[in-house]
């Protein structure tokens, strides 16, 4: 499933544009399933040009300095413009840390948006979920899971994780989060993640996951395998000739080896995020896949012998860049 993000096509190019070029799956030319967000969790990451109302969030383009007004009304009527088969409702993700006041407007104000959502929705064909607010208080977040229950909605989504908050954190709200969600409708987890937190929640007993690290972190040199991350702009792999991982069959370990990599990396070559990308993606193809493997046969307990990554308590520290790296 590709994602796609209602605040920033509402600016470029335009829903009505990609309205009228024949949705987003002819737009894009893509005809597996898309999912938009409502564009609220742009209200958390641009903080800092928008002001929030009970009404909705109002923008300042970080485009051409334009006011951009959204409200669960306007953005659901952008989302079905758009075409996605998975809509999301329109939420307010508060900041970490936050007191217990500003989690509790919001997870207020986000339940009230998703009512107006459901009663603006206009396309069947089109799953609208509703998202789960509260920060990390489970009292707040139970109360949002059952409003939303209410509502009866596809689909559900738990949002405002991977904000800041530690692995423990996160999993001590997720794990009776998600059990307060129906098991027969899908469960979204927004924003996860790394390779680790996505094992704990689907031992909790999540669905689905979005996350930036694959396209992210590949822009940035950095590419996943199942041993942990690779650092690739390291004087180590300079000489290297193997593969980005022994037994990946993406594009970039069939054709090309570190060393290269490496290389295209330090003179700048746009191939080389394009490739640490691809297998980036493929690795978490890889892994999912492998997880539902194991699910369906009743070994998941043993993922952590295919990918020992799952155990490394923080994935980042994998491997450091030395003295010698660029």
């Amino acid at each position: 499933m590709i994602l796609a993000n209602t605040y920033h096509l509402a600016l470029r190019p335009g829903s009505e544009v990609v309205q009228r070029l024949g949705g987003l799956h002819r737009f894009m030319s893509w005809d597996g399933p898309i999912l938009t967000d409502s564009g609220g969790f742009q209200v958390f990451s641009l903080a800092e040009i928008r002001s929030v109302t009970d009404e909705g969030v109002v923008f300042r383009s970080h485009v051409d300095g334009a006011t951009i007004e959204l409200t669960p009304k306007r953005a659901i009527e952008i989302q079905n413009q758009l075409g996605a088969d998975v809509i999301m409702t329109f939420d307010e993700c508060p900041p970490l840390p936050s007191s217990r006041e500003v989690v509790a407007r919001a997870v207020e104000r986000s339940i009230a948006w998703a009512s107006v959502c459901r009663e603006s929705h206009q396309r069947e064909d089109q799953a609208l979920f509703g998202i789960v607010q509260g920060g990390l208080d489970l009292e707040l977040r139970l109360r949002c899971a059952a409003a939303l229950l209410n509502l009866d909605f596809p689909g559900y989504a738990i949002g405002g994780l991977s904000v800041g908050e530690t692995h423990d954190e996160m999993i001590r709200v997720l794990e009776p989060t998600a059990a307060a969600l129906p098991t027969e409708r899908p469960r979204y987890l927004m924003g996860v993640g790394k390779p680790r937190d996505i094992l704990a929640a689907v031992r909790a007993g999540v669905d689905m996951f979005d996350c930036v690290l694959p396209t992210r972190n590949g822009r940035n040199a950095e590419v996943f395998t199942a041993q942990g991350r690779l650092k690739l702009r390291n004087q180590r792999h300079a000489f290297d000739d193997a593969p980005l991982e022994t037994g990946c069959n993406c594009l970039a370990c069939r054709r090309f080896c570190r060393g290269y990599l490496r290389h295209l990396f330090m003179a700048r070559e746009m191939l080389g995020p394009t490739l640490a990308t691809i297998h980036n993606l493929r690795f978490y193809q890889r892994f999912l896949a492998r997880v539902r493997d194991r699910i369906i046969d009743g070994t998941l307990d043993r993922i952590e012998n295919e990918f020992p990554i799952v155990a490394v308590d923080d994935p980042d520290e994998t491997e450091k860049e030395g003295v010698n790296d660029a």
